[in-house]
């Protein structure tokens, strides 16, 4: 009988282990295709004297775990490209500048913010270097890259994440 008893019991739990029932059918459609790249050609859009901006919406949704990278390119017309990561700061006697972004699953966010008035460097060159026509590359890439994530894909340039996820960037998508 003592060893009956232990094995009764054995036999009544692994009834209650094994006929749980997982019904969880919650997913996330993702219809952002990544890893992917992306160009956004913008003019900065001034929203006070020290900050411009602009956001972009993506064709679709993100996973949360995902990452979105950003790079500006730096000079325009002149080969090779030079794709500098954001954030990105630069220094003028007046004060500084920088290039920054942030993301949702929905959409990327690009800043320009200064610790002094950009009114004052509103020149033409400064328009055509800084504000107008910026060429701006965004990366999305899954968190994980082939099941590891060892690698912090925010630490690599451009050209060591297109090669870490084997991203033709040849083909570029559309936003």
């Amino acid at each position: 009988m003592k060893k009956f008893l232990p094995l009764l019991l054995l036999l009544i739990s692994s009834m209650f282990i094994f006929s749980c029932k997982d019904d969880d059918d919650d997913y996330v459609e993702v219809n952002v295709d990544y890893p992917t790249v992306y160009d956004l050609n913008v003019n900065l859009v001034q929203n006070t004297t020290d900050y411009f901006g602009f956001n972009q919406p993506f064709n679709g949704a993100l996973l949360s775990q995902d990452i979105v990278l950003v790079y500006r390119k730096n000079n325009p017309g002149v080969n090779p490209t030079v794709w500098e990561p954001l954030p990105k700061s630069y220094f003028f006697n007046e004060g500084t500048m920088d290039y920054t972004f942030n993301f949702t699953t929905t959409d990327v966010q690009i800043d320009l913010n200064a610790d002094f008035d950009l009114s004052v460097k509103q020149d033409n060159d400064f328009r055509r270097l800084y504000l107008n026509g910026q060429i701006f590359r965004v990366v999305l890439v899954p968190a994980v890259v082939g099941g590891k994530s060892s690698v912090d894909p925010r630490k690599l340039s451009y050209e060591e994440v297109i090669r870490l996820y084997k991203i033709d960037d040849s083909k570029l998508g559309k936003l």
